[in-house]
């Protein structure tokens, strides 16, 4: 019962996400780390705010002890980025995250890390689900307590290390002289005291909303977009900030509001820093991103004698393709951000405070940044569609699409049909559309781009019609 998917395993609260599952993923993950040699490492797991995260956590922790597996838990929830920056700290084969990231209250999930803090490869989770058939129940644990005093578990606190990792990174100085004016919103997350810290740090003056402790995520899913961060905008305009940031549950995903309200997509975002980092920073380098990002980030790597790689969905793919063409950044429409010379994966602290370095050092607003972007490069649409599925019409669905290969009529002449992930259909006027299945819920995503609004609309239409959703 336990699968992995593009953003690890999740599952819902008391149905599959339970105490005997999350015993079995530790079981085999202890039987996987003594086969290759690697258990003398130990385990190091985090946490999020999420409904049964810290329980999770324990329970995971006292089947590692059992196993002889010393595991360090960070003793607070933290942002995603933490477990992976001290994998990669450490040195460590193997870290693990309990969190379902942006997804709705009633799951929950755990992500898996390896080497170099990156997201586990599907080579990965496909031989820990191997190592999770031979499980025999019931798994063995060592109560907590007793884990403690053998010293099996210990409870750490890194997260001045991770912040004090960020605010290496920074020009703390520039920023200081500039006292960029920012709202913070966590969504009820935990990226509030990173984010804080290291802002304030640097002299600026944040203020936050939705920052409590909320396992319901204020009945809304934590994902930083457009329509949840309306409450946001309202904020930055009436009281005049600078900028706006939101985080989702974990803090790995970012998303922003201008100075004048205007909602900045993952897309413009990674457009955005990408710029920054050529024309600022003086990196030279691709960039990469997944097929369901847009296209404008190739035409930027052209304006920048670049060029732009495209991958699937799925961050571990971004990471390797970076490694592979010593890309600077990659990302993802979903508001996941890797920036070379960082941790392998997606960080929203990170991003976050390279956002506000942008400011102080441009002296420009993020509105008039993001409109010279807009006329160097052209503006696209994307348009996302998320369609709710009876799981027991998949293999219909992956028969029309995937086997037999059959499309829709389209208005536009079709250039060629990528199934490297889904299928991506690309036109010869520049728009795409694709449809794939969520590798964490029972959901067709259909995504399209163009460069009229009302084109990228009818592309998702058209394929909605297409496949009766």
């Amino acid at each position: 019962m336990i699968h992995f998917g593009t953003g690890g395993w999740r599952a819902i609260i008391g149905d599959e996400f339970t105490k005997a599952n999350l015993q079995i993923l530790a079981k085999a993950l202890a039987d996987k780390m003594k086969k290759e040699g690697v258990d003398n490492q130990g385990m190091i797991i985090g946490y999020d705010r999420r409904f049964l995260s810290k329980e999770a956590m324990r329970w995971l922790a006292e089947v590692f002890a059992y196993e002889g597996i010393k595991t360090s838990l960070v003793n607070k929830s933290c942002p995603t980025p933490v477990v992976m920056y001290l994998v990669q700290r450490d040195n460590r084969d193997y870290g693990l995250m309990v969190t379902a990231s942006h997804n709705p209250a009633i799951y929950n999930g755990v992500k898996v890390f390896v080497k170099d803090g990156k997201d586990a490869d599907v080579e990965t989770t496909n031989d820990i689900e191997k190592y999770i058939e031979k499980v025999v129940e019931p798994v063995n644990f060592m109560p907590y307590e007793e884990g403690l005093e053998k010293q099996l578990i210990e409870e750490i606190y890194p997260i001045n290390d991770y912040i004090d990792f960020v605010i290496g990174d920074i020009d703390v100085d520039v920023i200081r002289k500039n006292a960029v004016r920012i709202v913070l919103d966590p969504m009820y997350g935990v990226a509030e005291t990173a984010i804080k810290t290291i802002m304030t740090t640097c002299r600026c003056e944040v203020d936050t909303i939705h920052g409590g402790h909320d396992t319901l995520f204020g009945g809304h899913m934590p994902a930083p977009d457009e329509l949840l961060m309306k409450e946001l905008a309202a904020y930055v305009v009436t009281h005049g900030y600078d900028i706006g940031i939101a985080t989702d549950g974990d803090a790995d995903r970012i998303g922003v509001i201008d100075d004048t309200g205007r909602f900045l997509s993952a897309n413009d975002i990674l457009m955005i820093l990408y710029w920054y980092l050529v024309t600022y920073r003086n990196m030279s380098g691709p960039c990469v991103r997944n097929l369901c990002t847009t296209h404008n980030l190739d035409v930027l790597a052209k304006k920048l004698n670049q060029e732009c790689y495209e991958v699937p969905v799925g961050f571990k793919w971004i990471t390797a393709k970076m490694a592979e063409t010593n890309a600077i950044i990659g990302g993802e429409s979903s508001g996941g951000m890797a920036i070379q010379g960082r941790i392998k994966g997606k960080d929203g602290v990170y991003a976050a405070a390279l956002l506000v370095e942008m400011l102080a050092k441009t002296g420009k607003k993020m509105s008039q940044i993001y409109d010279e972007l807009i006329e160097l490069c052209g503006k696209r649409y994307i348009v996302e569609e998320n369609y709710r599925f009876n799981p027991d019409l998949k293999d219909a669905f992956i028969k029309t699409i995937i086997e037999d290969k059959k499309l829709p009529d389209f208005p536009f002449e079709v250039d060629h049909v990528s199934y490297m992930d889904g299928c991506k259909v690309y036109f010869k006027n520049d728009a795409w559309v694709t449809v794939r299945f969520s590798g964490t819920e029972p959901l067709l995503r259909v995504f399209a781009e163009a460069i009229e609004l009302k084109d990228a609309k009818s592309l998702c239409k058209i394929y909605k019609d297409f496949l009766n959703l």
